[in-house]
């Protein structure tokens, strides 16, 4: 018995399925359209409007082109059909809406502790500048201890008064 040589450098070759395949994300996008669809006033007056052609034509239409007498059966079966979809579409739309939300909450979450170490950090900034600042002379300080001194200066009389003449 000869035994066939596996290569693990080369990918497998594809097998065949049963089933179909398809792109769940596609899948998601079209369920997320479907329920926005439902949820909206338009879906319910084009059903509203559909249900009553459906009943009117099959009161008042001529027996032979009636297709769904009284107690319709028929209508009923279709709005379970519509029904037994619509449900499923609109829990995967709501699934995939908490994944996102989801997603959402934890980048706000990430982004609030870095804003909140963001803003710690130029608390702590400010704080070591005020400190700084006891101990450095300011414009208003110099200013002060400047007005002081002309004060003083001026009750010495180191300074003699100005004429009335002025420069010439």
């Amino acid at each position: 018995m000869t035994r066939s040589r596996v290569r693990l450098d080369l990918p497998r070759p594809a097998r065949r399925r049963l089933l179909p395949e398809y792109d769940p994300e596609a899948f998601g996008r079209l369920s997320e359209r479907v329920a926005r669809f439902l949820g909206t006033g338009r879906f319910i007056v084009w059903m509203t409007v559909a249900i009553i052609v459906w009943v009117l034509w099959n009161i008042f239409a001529p027996p032979t082109l009636r297709f769904d007498t009284y107690p319709f059966i028929f209508l009923t079966l279709m709005l379970s059909l519509q029904a037994s979809y619509a449900a499923p579409l609109i829990l995967l739309a709501q699934n995939r809406q908490d994944d996102r939300d989801r997603v959402n909450l934890e980048q706000d979450r990430k982004q609030n502790e870095r804003s909140l170490a963001d803003t710690e950090y130029l608390t702590r900034e400010i704080a070591a500048l005020r400190m700084g600042l006891g101990e450095v002379a300011t414009r208003d300080w110099i200013r002060s201890e400047f007005q002081d001194l002309i004060k003083e200066m001026d009750e010495r009389r180191l300074f003699p008064a100005e004429s009335d003449e002025g420069d010439r």
